[in-house]
Formats: structure tokens, C-alpha cells, sequence
């Protein structure tokens, strides 16, 4: 419905939550599809990290209400605070 309107941005909350592997999948060719071929803007929070690294162009992590990392996917993905807030790895100490 939000397509309908010619938005020249989309606004999503956590559009994969809840949904099954095969379900993520193909919301995330939708987005992408929306992306390349509307030239649509897409703003999306989403837990689902693999998701986020996977189709967005750039990324902002928040932890705690604070921003803890932004940048390219994957600057932002070997940014070794994010790994440990959001996967659990130890951040090298003295990096």
C-alpha cells in the first residue's frame, strides 16, 4: 500500500520479523528489486544482521539508544565492537 502513494522514500520496522528463512529471502529480493529498479530509498531497522549486511548500501548500528558504528556494510560488519554486541565475538583488545 505504501507503494501506491509514489513515496520517494520507504519507511520499514523489523520488516522480516517473525518471518521464515524462506520468507526473508524473498523480501529481501523485493527490497531490492524496489531499490534498483523504483530508484526508491529505503530506511529499514531490522535485527535480522545477515539481512541488513546484504542488501543495504549503508549502515547504522545502535546499541543502547546510542549510535555505536556507521558506515559501508562492510566497514561496519568487521567494526569489532559491532561484532561483539551483535554476534557475540570478543573485540581485540587494544585495536
Amino acid at each position: 500500500m505504501a507503494l501506491t502513494v509514489d513515496p520517494v522514500m520507504l519507511l520499514l520496522d523489523e520488516p522480516t520479523a517473525g518471518m521464515s528463512p524462506q520468507e526473508r529471502h524473498v523480501i529481501k529480493g523485493l527490497l531490492k528489486k524496489i531499490n534498483t529498479e523504483q530508484g526508491l530509498a529505503i530506511l529499514f531497522i531490522e535485527h535480522d544482521i545477515d539481512m541488513v549486511f546484504s542488501i543495504a548500501h549503508w549502515v547504522t548500528v545502535m546499541h543502547h539508544g546510542a549510535k555505536l558504528a556507521e558506515g559501508l556494510p562492510a566497514v561496519v560488519r568487521g567494526n569489532p565492537r559491532v561484532r561483539e554486541v551483535y554476534t557475540g565475538e570478543a573485540a581485540d583488545v587494544g585495536v
